[in-house]
């Protein structure tokens, strides 16, 4: 039996999501997403690893040419002493100044804003991705429930159909 040894610059596909923010995409329309490195203390990796973590109120700011990630709540490590870490500190996000520079651009040029998507692991890396979206408004929101509602209704009807249960 022979082991299968990875590439040195071979990227890992596994990701084991920790937390994704369903309300995102319902409340904005993603324009573009990246993904960012989180700078985190050893107790917040930890509690990741449990599978704790919250991205309900979470947003993304850039101040003086640095991206931080603002309200993401990780609970304390229940195993942690007096190094545990606040649950809701800001942490700054990891990307290559090209990148920064250009959601700098497209943030101050429209009305858009950064919201994180989803909170994963890579490779032994708390990974983030974040997406450049605007928001929606109320009739926008009623128009994507609408569209959901006839898909699934159609798809209804054609599994009435192939059971033999047309009306």
């Amino acid at each position: 039996m022979s082991k299968k040894s990875k590439k040195p610059g071979a990227k890992d596909t596994n990701n084991q999501v920790v937390a994704t923010n369903r309300k995102a995409r319902h409340n904005y329309s993603i324009l573009e997403t990246y993904e960012a490195g989180v700078a985190l203390m050893g107790t917040e990796v930890k509690s990741l690893r449990e599978g704790q973590a919250s991205l309900a109120d979470a947003f993304a700011t850039v101040d003086d040419g640095e991206i931080w990630l603002r309200n993401l709540h990780i609970p304390e490590y229940h195993h942690g002493s007096w190094t545990n870490h606040a649950p809701r500190r800001n942490r700054k996000l990891l990307m290559h100044r090209r990148e920064i520079d250009t959601l700098v651009g497209k943030i101050r040029d429209g009305n858009l804003t950064l919201v994180p998507l989803s909170l994963y692991f890579t490779g032994g890396r708390v990974k983030v991705e974040l997406a450049l979206a605007r928001g929606k408004q109320a009739h926008d929101k009623r128009q994507d429930m609408a569209r959901r509602d006839a898909a699934r209704e159609v798809t209804r009807e054609l599994g009435r159909r192939v059971k033999g249960m047309t009306s």
